[in-house]
């Protein structure tokens, strides 16, 4: 949408000098509202009170339709493929080809900030620190593509970061305020990309595979080399995955190519959320946000991960 650009910067401007999440008190505010409404209405709610039910439907139109206006009609943009004149489908040999060069490239990566081979590159900086610099990997992209021309920023750890773990995120972007929220327990190589993604939604695409994809080009061409190494792999991981279902040897052959050190940052990840793994309020929340997903021209839900790779193999082969 031509009109969201000015939008999201005008959000960023107005709510990114305030150092916490707004985004999420307006959140815990409406539930606390809503329940008290429940409450205090509750008789008239369960007799099917006309007056009512007529408050509620106007209140939810009004609602929908400034989200559509602030966020959901980027759901509807031209597809990603289409606007970098990219293909949306690729061949087995373009894959491996595109993986094994992400592999050299990981592999040199991890060997200028891991000498030990069999050691994880160590994310230390803290989330804060991260989001000063994030920035600059969209400035530099803005050079070749203006519209990824990231301009000032809003980015915040999210308060609601307990509950956000337990319901599997690593992050979201606030429709209401425009604030890109962070899971602030993570603190591994998903760090760096995982703010790149939610700042690439700031910029208007909201399907979660373009994010994806406009994160890896946002973390490669960064000048910092921990941002080129968390987008790196996580690109590569992609790859791997893809290739695991179409070739499995090739995997196999692909990973005894890679330094050991890059699987124990994948590792780490995992180890990260394995406490969190399938509890019933991540399998309620996944399962309303692939609703909402197929509610916003997303037919395949989270299972989008093809795309990226399509994007991926596409722009690097």
């Amino acid at each position: 949408m031509a009109i969201y650009p000015y939008i999201g910067r005008a959000m960023r401007i107005g709510l990114g000098w305030i150092p916490f999440s707004l985004g999420d008190l307006l959140y815990v505010l409406i539930i606390v509202l809503a329940l008290r409404f429940l409450m205090v209405h509750f008789k008239e709610v369960v007799t099917l009170s006309r007056k009512r039910y007529t408050q509620i439907f106007t209140a939810l139109n009004i609602i929908l339709a400034f989200f559509h206006v602030a966020w959901g009609f980027n759901y509807y943009r031209e597809p990603l493929n289409e606007i970098l004149d990219l293909n949306a489908t690729y061949t087995d040999e373009e894959l491996l080809r595109v993986t094994q060069q992400l592999v050299f490239t990981a592999n040199e990566l991890h060997r200028q900030l891991q000498l030990d081979d069999s050691l994880k590159v160590e994310f230390t900086r803290s989330q804060s620190e991260l989001f000063k610099v994030a920035p600059s990997g969209f400035s530099n992209l803005g050079a070749v593509y203006p519209s990824l021309d990231y301009g000032p920023a809003s980015v915040k750890k999210s308060l609601l970061t307990l509950p956000l773990t337990y319901m599997g995120y690593s992050g979201y972007l606030n429709p209401i305020t425009g604030e890109a929220q962070t899971n602030g327990y993570i603190n591994n190589y998903k760090t760096p990309v995982l703010i790149l993604h939610e700042m690439s939604h700031q910029l208007g695409f909201a399907k979660e595979n373009e994010a994806n994809f406009i994160a890896v080009l946002a973390g490669m061409n960064h000048d910092d080399i921990y941002f080129q190494y968390s987008a790196t792999i996580f690109a590569l991981g992609y790859c791997l995955n893809d290739l695991g279902l179409k070739n499995p040897e090739q995997l196999e052959l692909a990973r005894s190519n890679m330094r050991v050190g890059i699987l124990e940052n994948y590792q780490d990840l995992r180890d990260f959320w394995e406490p969190y793994d399938d509890n019933i309020v991540e399998q309620i929340s996944q399962k309303t946000y692939e609703i909402y997903l197929k509610a916003n021209n997303q037919p395949d839900g989270m299972r989008t991960y093809s795309y990226v790779v399509a994007l991926l193999v596409n722009y690097y082969k």
